[in-house]
C-alpha cells in the first residue's frame, strides 16, 4: 500500500458496527486513522474493534437520536485521542415501507430522528470541537440516490435523505470559513444487513435495475469514496454530493426500453 492517506487522524464513524460503516472503519484504520466505532449494536461493534485492533480502534455506544450520547461520543474522541479530524455520520434506518396514504407517522418520526436529526447533531458537535481546536476537519454524511430521485426508496427514507443533502450544503456554507469541509456520499443499493430487511435478494434486485452492468456495488466501494472525502486528496472539496451509483441518477434508460419495442 502507498503512504497511508489518514495517518494519525482521528475519526468517529456513526453506525460502524456493520455494513458500510464497518467497511469504512476498517479502511480508515488501514490508512492510519484512529477510529471510534459508534453504534447501538454493542456486540457487533466490539467485534469490529477486535478485527481492527484495540491500538487503532475503540467502541462507543451511541444512539444518534440521543443528543447527549452524540455529544459524549465527540467528547470521548477528544479525551482519548486529543483530536477529532473526521466525523462520518453513517447511521440510518430504512423506515416504514408502504404508501403515503398509509404512512405511519410514529415510524416516520423515528426515521427522521435517526437519519436526519442524528446527522444534524453529529455535525453540530463535531463542528464545535473542530472550531474550538482550530482543526481543519472533514465531516461526511451518508445520503443516498434517494436524496435526489423520488421513488428510489420508501417515503420517510427519501424525505430524510433529501434533508441530509440540505444539511450538508447549509453546514458547508457556514463552516468553510473555519476550513472545515462538509460533504456526503450517495450510494446506490448495497446489500448490507441494513437493506436486507426491505427487499428480498437485494443484490439481485440492484443488479437488475442498475445502469452500470458487470460490477456489483459493495460496501467497500462506498468506503473508498468516504476515504477520498476524509483525506487531504479532497482538500478543496466541500458542499459536494459524491454519487456512487454507476450513473443511475444521471441517465434515463427510456431509449433502451423503446429499442425493445422497435
Amino acid at each position: 500500500m502507498s503512504k497511508p492517506r489518514l495517518q494519525g487522524k482521528v475519526a468517529i464513524i456513526m453506525g460502524a458496527a456493520s455494513g458500510i460503516g464497518e467497511a469504512t472503519a476498517k479502511l480508515f484504520a488501514e490508512h492510519g486513522a484512529f477510529v471510534i466505532i459508534a453504534d447501538i449494536q454493542d456486540e457487533l461493534g466490539n467485534q469490529v474493534v477486535s478485527s481492527i485492533g484495540p491500538e487503532k480502534a475503540s467502541y462507543r455506544h451511541c444512539d444518534v437520536r440521543d443528543e447527549k450520547q452524540v455529544e459524549e461520543t465527540v467528547a470521548y474522541a477528544i479525551e482519548k485521542y486529543g483530536s477529532l479530524d473526521i466525523m462520518y455520520s453513517n447511521a440510518g434506518v430504512a423506515g416504514p415501507v408502504g404508501t403515503i396514504l398509509d404512512l405511519d407517522m410514529a415510524q416516520f418520526d423515528r426515521t427522521i430522528a435517526t437519519n436526519l436529526a442524528g446527522s444534524v447533531m453529529a455535525v453540530k458537535y463535531a463542528a464545535r470541537v473542530m472550531v474550538a481546536n482550530k482543526i481543519r476537519g472533514s465531516i461526511i454524511c451518508t445520503t443516498s440516490t434517494a436524496s435526489t430521485v423520488g421513488g428510489s426508496g420508501p417515503h420517510a427514507y427519501t424525505i430524510s435523505k433529501h434533508g441530509l443533502l440540505g444539511l450538508v450544503r447549509s453546514a458547508a456554507s457556514e463552516l468553510g470559513k473555519h476550513g472545515i469541509r462538509v460533504n456526503c456520499v450517495s450510494p446506490f443499493g448495497v446489500a448490507t444487513p441494513f437493506s436486507a430487511g426491505t427487499i428480498n435478494d437485494v443484490e439481485g434486485f440492484v443488479c437488475k435495475v442498475a445502469n452500470l452492468k458487470g460490477i456489483v456495488l459493495k460496501a467497500k466501494h462506498v468506503a473508498e469514496a468516504a476515504l477520498f472525502l476524509a483525506s487531504d486528496e479532497s482538500a478543496y472539496v466541500s458542499g459536494h454530493d459524491l454519487v456512487v451509483d454507476g450513473g443511475f441518477t444521471a441517465v434515463t434508460n427510456v431509449m433502451s426500453m423503446l429499442e425493445g419495442h422497435g
